[in-house]
């Protein structure tokens, strides 16, 4: 079947799900990945095209992705969104592909990724490295999310450049433009937008403390 099938309309895979055991990879810490974009000179910021999609099932396993149709009975050749494990495959298999660059010339969080120089000089050798890799193991970038040789850019919602770290302009605007809440959901919201910037705001636990304690 088509590689992007069911993407955007996710099939239920709970009963799959709760049959598998969990993979228990870690994600990377956001703030240790941010902090290490600081005192580049460049910057490349590139994202995977359906990530997930670009991982084979194993033959023996693609009848367990089976689903109905109008017209037929399909199953899945790539994995599918919404099994419990994907996240943790892919990190694992991004992790395996770029060994020799994370943490040197390059970071990378899911699907997301951005090589990094210290000189604008080794920028293009840094570069030439990570495309090496994706084109050998045949890896597909969105080019619309995509930037490549710039000063700044945004990774993982933060604007990120030489000089330091800044609060993305868009989550700010969420906040301002945020009615005042009415109800305990639209506080959780709240919470978790000013969250989402506690790094930029001074004592933001206790600004927001009002709003946990009617949480509670």
């Amino acid at each position: 079947m088509d590689h992007q099938c069911g993407h955007g309309n996710q099939l239920d895979y709970t009963d799959l799900n709760r049959a598998c055991p969990k993979d228990s990879f870690p994600l990377p810490k956001i703030d240790q990945l941010i902090n290490s974009t600081v005192g580049n000179k460049l910057l490349s910021f590139m994202d995977a095209f359906l990530g997930y999609n670009q991982i084979m099932m194993h033959p023996s396993d693609q009848d367990k992705t089976s689903f109905i149709t109008g017209q037929d009975l399909y199953c899945y050749k790539v994995m599918p969104f919404g099994l419990k494990n994907a996240n943790a495959i892919y990190r694992r298999m991004v992790n395996k592909l770029f060994k020799q660059q994370i943490g040197r010339s390059m970071e990378v969080y899911i699907d997301g990724m951005i090589t990094k120089s210290l000189e604008a000089g080794q920028h293009p050798e840094d570069l030439c490295q990570t495309f090496q890799v994706i084109k050998k193991n045949q890896m597909r970038l969105n080019p619309a999310k995509c930037a490549f040789g710039v000063a700044a850019g945004k990774f993982l919602g933060f604007m990120v450049h030489e000089r330091g770290i800044e609060a993305n302009p868009e989550k700010i605007k969420a906040i301002l433009d945020l009615k005042s809440p009415t109800t305990l959901k639209q506080a959780q919201r709240l919470i978790d937008r000013i969250t989402a910037l506690n790094r930029f705001i001074s004592r933001s636990t206790d600004k927001c403390l009002p709003f946990f304690k009617i949480i509670k």
